[in-house]
């Protein structure tokens, strides 16, 4: 079953980027005003972030949204069969950054937050990058697909941790040398009584302690990362430095930097960022958060 549903993926991926972006366009306007996919979510996310802007401002984000939202699916298919010399052209960064931390042999922790396109991201860090590369990822819940995408995740030899087993299997990476990791730190908690809550778009918001307690452990270099379209099918990733002192801050601190930077970024390129995700879906509750609030 694996190999036929590769095949047909495969040969899907053999069309034209043209037709491809066509096939994009017809999928986003079915999701956003057919079957409304997330629609309120989306719109309840954006009156958050951008109260300032009137509704059609807003919509027009939407809009763009759900283009880059089908198009960051269709090409993922696309690498399937993408050359070496077609994804150079493609994709841009400023990789040097994480070059020269390489030679000070401090590891890195790439931070990112849930922009577009993450697997063409994901492949610029590892081929272009000097450090053993560590994505950590959730598998999906169909195991032929999964299959398919952490092949194509690994084509450049990045090392893929499951989140589900990450406490068991980073422990050998960490200890033979140094490494880069890229985390997605916008994840909502598993227990918002459990994480550092801090104004995100004006509204108090709770995010996860992992990272943070990671880079104080390993003492690892904090890298934000900021990829985005160009234009249509073509990416670059900015690398930013944030500190490669991190014991140097107090509790939570870290995170708010790290938070900080977010916004910022998703400011500049509003539609950039996946807003059908409910980022704001627990509410700040005094009572029992006040301890947990960073200062």
């Amino acid at each position: 079953m694996y190999l036929f549903i590769y095949i047909i993926v495969y040969l899907f991926s053999l069309l034209p980027w043209r037709v491809m972006y066509i096939i994009s366009d017809f999928v986003a306007f079915l999701l956003q005003r057919v079957f409304k996919y997330r629609l309120a979510i989306v719109q309840q996310n954006l009156a958050i972030a951008f109260p300032k802007k009137t509704e059609k401002e807003r919509q027009e984000i939407a809009n763009e949204f759900y283009q880059q939202f089908t198009d960051s699916f269709i090409e993922t298919f696309k690498l399937l069969s993408i050359s070496d010399k077609n994804f150079d052209k493609r994709f841009t960064s400023n990789v040097e950054v994480l070059n020269n931390l390489y030679a000070s042999k401090q590891s890195v922790q790439i931070m990112a937050g849930h922009f577009f396109n993450w697997e063409f991201a994901n492949w610029g860090a590892a081929k272009y990058g000097k450090y053993p590369f560590i994505g950590v990822y959730m598998p999906l819940s169909n195991p032929y697909f999964n299959k398919i995408i952490l092949k194509l995740r690994m084509r450049y030899g990045s090392i893929m941790i499951p989140a589900t087993s990450f406490k068991t299997q980073f422990h050998k990476y960490a200890t033979e040398g140094s490494y880069a990791m890229a985390l997605a730190a916008d994840q909502n908690p598993g227990n918002p009584l459990s994480a550092y809550w801090l104004p995100f778009f004006g509204r108090l918001t709770p995010f996860v302690k992992g990272p943070e307690k990671g880079a104080l452990l390993n003492n690892t270099a904090q890298v934000f990362v900021h990829f985005y379209r160009v234009k249509r099918g073509y990416y670059h990733s900015e690398y930013e430095v944030m500190t490669t002192s991190p014991n140097y801050f107090k509790d939570g601190q870290l995170t708010a930097l790290y938070v900080k930077v977010l916004e910022e970024k998703i400011k500049l390129k509003p539609a950039n960022y996946l807003w059908s995700h409910r980022r704001w879906r627990y509410e700040y509750d005094p009572k029992q958060h006040e301890k947990l609030l960073v200062q």
